[in-house]
């Protein structure tokens, strides 16, 4: 195991001394946004905003020790969430529509207010929330919904990792990234969390919002693999580096669900680590659309189960049903 680590280690010195070049290079990218396959081309360094409606600086909508996360990524003090604001994505069924949509259906940004999404912070603002995460003895800094801050990201991580922040990243997308602001990560990055969404052009254009999202999805998950591997854990179960992956399963949409299993396993690794979740709900708009209208029935989960194996997955998330209890306990609704 202490190989692991060492593993990890060098991951991080080699990363520290790539943070500065990198974090110039990706904010140069700001000036002509082409960051995310949406290529809006506007002038974010004089705080125009594109599809995501962030401009020059990142928002905070939130962050914090987070216990809701997979079990390799929260151990006994929890993952170091931070949930930027705004996203290149449009999900109907979006569980964080308050701080993610900041546009309105046709993909106008909507105005309405000067906090949309969160609070705007400076590179030295997010640098202190990582050094905070990490005094409170979080197990990583889980950087939720980052595709389209990546160089704010890679600036704060220039300060933070100068004033000590050892911390291995996460980087927790919807993998609706371009492999070029992938490769800017390379070496910075230890643990990649993607969200396999849909396989099919037609319900990604009717559920997200990009009918290109299958291809673009499969290309990024292929550069994240070719950077970290497998996943690799520690002595005590928490995951050091490598690839994670999650896919919620839609009332309905099984098919998908198999298509994506054996583009993981095939594709991919049959090492892959694959959460596969079954906690849909109708949210947002997903009102709308009556075949997402519904919760997804136990059968259809232990369905998604199978084909995960059958592709020639074996490595899982194994749902900790007495944590989940605790965490509803917890929450007060």
């Amino acid at each position: 195991m202490a190989k692991k680590e060492k593993i990890n280690d060098r991951y991080f010195e080699s990363g520290r001394s790539l943070l500065p070049g990198r974090s110039r290079q990706a904010t140069a990218l700001l000036e002509h946004c082409m960051l995310c396959p949406r290529r809006c081309g506007v002038n974010r360094l004089q705080g125009e905003t594109g599809f995501c409606g962030i401009g020059r600086k990142a928002r905070i909508a939130a962050y914090g020790p987070h216990f809701g996360e997979e079990s390799v990524l929260v151990g006994s003090t929890g993952s170091g969430a931070i949930f930027f604001g705004g996203c290149n994505l449009q999900c109907v069924f979006c569980q964080n529509e308050d701080i993610s949509i900041l546009h309105d259906h046709e993909g106008n940004i909507d105005a309405h207010g000067g906090d949309a999404g969160g609070e705007a912070v400076d590179g030295r603002q997010l640098a202190m929330i990582m050094l905070e995460l990490q005094e409170k003895g979080c197990l990583n800094i889980n950087l939720v919904t980052p595709s389209h801050v990546v160089p704010q990201i890679l600036e704060a991580l220039a300060e933070a990792a100068a004033m000590g922040l050892t911390l291995p990243l996460v980087y927790n997308t919807s993998a609706y990234d371009s492999v070029e602001t992938l490769q800017l990560l390379d070496g910075i990055v230890d643990i990649y969390m993607p969200d396999c969404k849909f396989q099919r052009k037609e319900s990604a254009a009717r559920y997200l919002g990009a009918p290109d999202y299958p291809q673009v999805m499969q290309q990024a998950i292929v550069e994240m693999h070719s950077q970290v591997g497998d996943l690799i854990c520690g002595r005590q179960g928490e995951a050091v580096r490598g690839l994670l992956v999650r896919h919620l399963v839609m009332p309905g949409l099984l098919e998908e669900t198999a298509q994506i299993m054996q583009f993981l396993a095939h594709k991919v690794s049959s090492e892959t680590f694959v959460n596969v979740m079954d906690q849909y709900r109708p949210c947002y708009r997903a009102a709308e659309f009556a075949e997402l209208n519904r919760v997804l029935r136990p059968d259809e989960y232990e369905q998604a189960m199978e084909m995960a194996r059958k592709a020639g997955l074996h490595r899982f998330e194994e749902r900790d049903f007495g944590r989940l209890l605790a965490l509803l306990k917890l929450d007060p609704r």
